[in-house]
């Protein structure tokens, strides 16, 4: 009988470690399979968020609350259509519309304009959060946030302020940036002069928004004319933003040389180094492009000198940039501050809106126009201001056979009109009209023609000035009235507008000549105006009615003064003084500012250029006051970059001082009367 050995327990299996071992193995593979499925189908969900997200392209802009408003009040609240500048009142509409001949009237096939709730809201909304596409220009073309002035470091700066608003949002600099020539070492804090309301995410007047995947941010009218009130920091609608530093956040840009339109360059010849980098021109002929390094250097060191609180708005190949202005603007007609902008809808009003976004932030749009705004061929032009394009797909590479205007037309995001914007050509493309300087308007598809600008003219006009934040007597105001009268103000700020709508001479304002001449290059093409019916689509249709804007109401001998055409040395038109509070430093050049000590921050480089905001009142009495000017003057000319830009403060010597028989508290008595006025001659409480 065969006697089995027992085994040595070393080398058994362990029956209990087998039995977890296999018998929880399938488990396991449960548990793995459910896990990997839960993966794949976050990976799933995700990717189609993300579709989602790329096809729907999410925004945000900033829209406050009337509670968080200063001046909410509304006025001109009686006009209910608006027929080439001329207001129709709602009694007068309900009797016209009874008539055959006065419903033709108020029709849009005859430029009337119905200022309805809704088209009252489209203003203030289209105020705050329409970009017109400008987002594309500014980001992927000039890559404004490609440079130091990142979104990140945009954010981080955000959600420092940890809720609390600002009249000026800070970017401290991680490393050592030079632009233009001037370094900025690392720890240097830039004031962007960006108004960031309590509460909010985002300054105003800034859109951002997620478009193929890449943030991207674009500009709207809030970013100029809307700021807030540094004492209770709510906003002011129509208050200009003035300690903005565009020319900063521009020169920041990786791609600066695409606003080289705006900025001092008399000739490109002086950076065509290589003879390798070569276009065709529009008539056939060979020309070089310039360095990309070069001119983007000799770009950004212009902008660099733009004062806070100014932007040049002519595209003349010269430096001159103008304050910015409020847009407490009814009654204010003619505009812009040559006066170019009498025609129209609302007496020019949405014709300067559409302007700004068809010229002002998108440099594509003058291509057609270059040669006669900047004597550059157009295809020089495009390839210029592509050659460096921050997002490669619009980025142009000087290749044999291929034009710049070639290549950009199959990378336009906007075909059919030119540049990137949003914008339709006019009848007129590409002359210079009462319209526009180079026959375009900005207009959204899915919307009428004009409709977004006539909706923002609609809706600036009803803005009131918020009272000045000044000790205000009844009888000091009354008396400065009355000292108003007696040194001839009223001559020129005529009642009921506070202005006599009139352009006057360079020579006999005295001011600066060099923005009023901006327009004399374009006399050549100027044409009378001639826009679509306000119920036009947009796309425009083939079959589109064109209709010619009436003009016969207006002085010829001021529409050659304010192009400084004929002949003429241009002029500046007298603004309104409604809302003037809200408007300092003073001058179109922005010139005359004054901090709140008179003695030591004098001009602009005793303010604006110290981060020091000017004082309304001590500013004003620079304007007046002919002792306190000359120091403003002086101050001025210390500053290199300001006598590039043209900025002095000279000018306008209508003196309310000593000399002229008035005493200081002469003075203070027209300050507050002027500061008082918050609509045409009503007094504020």
């Amino acid at each position: 009988m065969e006697t089995r050995q027992p085994q040595d327990s070393s080398r058994q299996p362990n029956d209990r470690l087998l039995v977890a071992r296999h018998g929880t193995a399938p488990a396991q593979r449960g548990r793995v399979r459910r896990w990997v499925r839960g993966l794949l189908l976050v990976v799933v969900v995700l990717g189609i968020l993300a579709s989602i997200v790329y096809v729907i392209e999410p925004e945000y802009a900033y829209l406050p609350p009337l509670t968080k408003v200063l001046n909410p009040e509304r006025g001109n609240q009686d006009q209910a259509f608006d027929v080439w500048g001329h207001g129709i009142t709602q009694a007068e509409a309900t009797r016209l519309l009874q008539t055959t001949e006065g419903q033709a009237l108020l029709s849009p096939q005859h430029g009337a304009v119905a200022i309805t709730d809704a088209l009252l809201t489209l203003g203030r909304v289209s105020f705050y959060r329409e970009t017109f596409g400008n987002e594309v220009f500014l980001s992927e073309i000039m890559g404004i946030l490609d440079g130091p002035l990142t979104s990140w470091r945009m954010a981080k700066a955000l959600w420092k302020l940890g809720g609390r608003g600002t009249t000026n949002l800070q970017l401290p600099l991680e490393e050592d940036v030079t632009i233009g020539g001037a370094t900025f070492p690392k720890g240097t804090v830039l004031n962007t002069g960006l108004d960031v309301v309590p509460g909010s995410y985002l300054p105003l007047g800034l859109k951002v928004k997620l478009q193929g995947g890449r943030l991207v941010v674009g500009i709207t009218c809030a970013l100029c004319h809307a700021t807030l009130d540094p004492h209770t920091m709510q906003v002011v609608e129509g208050g200009m933003n003035s300690d903005f530093n565009g020319g900063l956040v521009l020169a920041l840009a990786t791609n600066s040389a695409a606003y080289l339109g705006h900025a001092s360059v008399a000739s490109l010849d002086a950076y065509t180094t290589d003879p390798q980098r070569t276009v065709t021109r529009s008539d056939g002929t060979i020309a070089r492009l310039p360095d990309t390094r070069a001119l983007e250097d000799a770009v950004d060191a212009g902008l660099l000198q733009w004062p806070p609180g100014t932007f040049d708005a002519t595209t003349d190949l010269v430096g001159n940039p103008t304050k910015i202005n409020n847009t407490f603007t009814l009654g204010h007609h003619p505009y812009a501050w040559t006066g170019i902008f009498a025609a129209g809808p609302f007496q020019g009003l949405a014709a300067i809106t559409s302007h700004v976004h068809a010229i002002g932030s998108d440099g594509l749009s003058q291509a057609a126009s270059s040669a006669f705004l900047m004597d550059l061929d157009p295809e020089v032009y495009l390839g210029t201001l592509l050659q460096n394009a921050a997002q490669r797909r619009y980025r142009y590479v000087p290749t044999p056979g291929q034009t710049p205007s070639a290549f950009f037309a199959r990378v336009d995001p906007t075909p059919g009109a030119p540049g990137v914007n949003q914008i339709v050509r006019l009848p007129t493309f590409p002359h210079t009209s009462l319209i526009s300087e180079v026959g375009l308007a900005g207009s959204a598809p899915g919307y009428r023609f004009m409709e977004q600008n006539n909706a923002l003219a609609a809706f600036q006009n009803t803005l009131i000035p918020p009272p000045a934040p000044l000790p205000t007597a009844q009888a000091t105001v009354t008396r400065g009235r009355a000292v108003f009268a007696q040194a001839g103000c009223a001559q020129c700020h005529a009642e009921p507008d506070l202005t006599n709508h009139r352009v006057i001479p360079v020579s006999e304002i005295g001011t600066d000549p060099s923005r009023a001449a901006a327009l004399k290059t374009t006399e050549a093409h100027y044409v009378p105006p001639v826009l679509y019916t306000f119920d036009t689509p947009v796309p425009i249709p083939p079959e589109a009615r064109p209709v010619a804007v009436p003009t016969a109401q207006l002085d010829s001998q001021q529409i050659q003064l304010a192009f400084a055409y004929g002949g003429t040395p241009g002029g500046y038109k007298v603004p309104s003084l409604i809302g003037v509070y809200w408007s300092a430093p003073y001058l179109h050049d922005g010139g005359v500012a004054v901090g709140p000590d008179a003695q030591t921050q004098c001009g602009v480089p005793g303010t604006l250029l110290q981060g020091i905001p000017p004082d309304p009142v001590n500013s004003l009495r620079a304007l007046i006051d002919r002792a306190l000017r000359q120091q403003v003057i002086a101050a001025n000319a210390t500053a290199p970059s300001l006598q590039a830009m043209h900025v002095q403060g000279t000018g306008h010597e209508f003196w309310v001082d000593a000399e002229t028989g008035f005493t200081p508290a002469d003075q203070e008595a027209l300050i507050q009367y002027v500061f008082s006025l918050r609509q045409a001659l009503a007094l504020a409480p």
